[in-house]
């Protein structure tokens, strides 16, 4: 009964420390009310906000094989298939990237192209 308590506490830690929000410490008070509206708006495919589950950034990225390359951190990541965005447009026209860092790897949760329709 112990063990199965320790292991529930244990299990409980590792699931809160790889959940990452993402936060508005005021960095984002000038950007005009229709970007702000697609960033909060932009879902992964999977239907989770994008924005709920880290920060978006600008990014660069390359095409590797057919597909998606980005850097972060100085290292060049693959883009999961299950992050890439294709459907919601870009106003921005530069691809963005939204990850977190998950024990020393980054897990990529969403990419939209420069060029998302």
């Amino acid at each position: 009964m112990l063990l199965r308590a320790l292991l529930l506490v244990f299990g409980a830690l590792i699931f809160v420390s790889g959940t990452a929000r993402a936060v508005d410490r005021g960095q984002f008070e000038n950007v005009p009310d229709d970007i702000r509206a697609w960033f909060k708006g932009v879902r992964s495919p999977a239907g989770v906000p994008c924005c709920d589950i880290s920060d978006g950034h600008r990014t660069e990225y390359d095409v590797r094989a057919g597909a998606y390359w980005v850097p972060i951190n100085g290292l060049w990541w693959r883009v999961p298939e299950k992050a890439i965005i294709r459907n919601a447009g870009n106003p921005l026209g530069e691809a963005i990237v939204w990850y977190v860092s998950l024990r020393g790897s980054i897990e990529i949760r969403c990419f939209v192209p420069a060029d998302a329709a």
